[in-house]
């Protein structure tokens, strides 16, 4: 069905599409490529939210050329007037003759409706070239439209044995600098970071975006904090840093003095003595916000995982040995059979200098 020429031109809108990774967000990422036969007539990317979309730029960058032409978008054209008007309908006034789409949007307002206003005015389509690509990249995207909660990944560093910490509490540095900046690149493309109070007490972090590598055009993630007793300091550092933090606590807490130092504060259900992550991550959904990275101590990584709200794990793995003395990367009271323990698909393994990252997902 599709010919090695379409493949060309999907992989290059995806290349495109992959540009927004660190400022589309809430957004999906979308690439699109306008061309005639192997002749590349314009070619954009989704860039920010409240910006034009992928096919806008490249209808704009082939101008009279898209007359005739195919279009390849990595994600189905909109239909739906949101912050900008409907791509299907640019395209169809722009007078393309065939659209080939990675894969049909999930979200309900879309649906597939964008392929049908482009039948409707007789542009063939065709869909599915490079789908679970494209699916991939706008991962957290449709975990959050179609679940309701966005993609959760969880970040560790640890050495060879196995310790995150030593057991008083002391951690920095267990990986060196340069997996520390890559963490700044899941930082970058995370609509949240979420963290527990104890994360907050012992370390004062900032769980922000601060790499000079890293452009995200001035969006920070928002900062989730899960403290059931609402332990939070008001002058801890991340609230005097540029962003948002959302503090997340048990119900009949007294906010009063954090949300005069400029924080907002929620009360949630608890959970076995935690605030309730799974209402957490349905807010946070409703907020558009599409991936979280959790960089947790071992209670609430350990609570995450026994609750199943962690997709994917990222382990950066230091060559070192801590010994006995230390703390483990997770604590899971109700795990207490070998039956209880959780499988792991490896998708990716490479070195960070001295270090190695592990991208490891939850078997299903």
């Amino acid at each position: 069905m599709f010919t090695p020429v379409d493949s060309a031109h999907m992989a290059r809108a995806l290349q495109l599409a992959a540009r927004g990774r660190y400022t589309a967000h809430p957004n999906p990422m979308v690439g699109c490529v306008i061309a005639r036969d192997d002749e590349v007539v314009g070619e954009g990317w989704h860039e920010a939210a409240g910006n034009a979309h992928a096919e806008i730029n490249a209808l704009r960058a082939a101008g009279d050329r898209a007359s005739g032409a195919t279009a390849y978008v990595t994600l189905e054209p909109c239909a739906h007037h949101g912050k900008t008007p409907p791509c299907a309908d640019a395209l169809v006034e722009a007078g393309v003759a065939t659209v080939v789409a990675a894969m049909q949007d999930p979200f309900e307002e879309v649906a597939g409706r964008g392929l049908a206003r482009l039948e409707d005015a007789g542009i063939a389509t065709a869909v599915g070239l490079m789908e679970a690509t494209a699916a991939e990249l706008n991962r957290g995207f449709v975990c959050r439209v179609t679940a309701g909660r966005p993609f959760v990944s969880l970040k560790i560093a640890a050495s060879i044995d196995g310790a995150i910490a030593m057991e008083s509490g002391e951690s920095q540095w267990i990986t060196g600098p340069e997996a520390r900046n890559d963490v700044q690149r899941l930082r970058a493309r995370s609509g949240a970071i979420m963290t527990g109070i104890g994360t907050v007490l012992a370390d004062d972090p900032s769980l922000n975006v601060r790499s000079p590598d890293v452009d995200t055009h001035g969006r920070q993630p928002l900062r989730v904090i899960l403290d059931s007793k609402l332990r939070m300091p008001p002058d801890a550092r991340m609230l005097t840093l540029p962003g948002e933090t959302l503090v997340c606590c048990g119900p009949g807490q007294d906010g009063t003095a954090l949300r005069e130092a400029g924080t907002e504060v929620r009360e949630f259900n608890a959970d076995d003595d935690q605030v309730d992550a799974r209402e957490v991550l349905a807010e946070l959904a409703e907020r558009g916000v599409n991936d979280v990275l959790v960089e947790a101590g071992p209670g609430i990584a350990g609570y995450l995982l026994e609750k199943d709200c962690v997709d994917e794990l990222v382990i950066y793995q230091s060559p070192h040995i801590m010994g006995s003395g230390t703390r483990g990367m997770f604590r899971t009271p109700s795990w207490t059979a070998l039956a209880d323990r959780r499988e792991l698909d490896i998708v990716d393994v490479r070195r960070i200098a001295n270090d190695t990252r592990i991208t490891a997902r939850i078997k299903s």
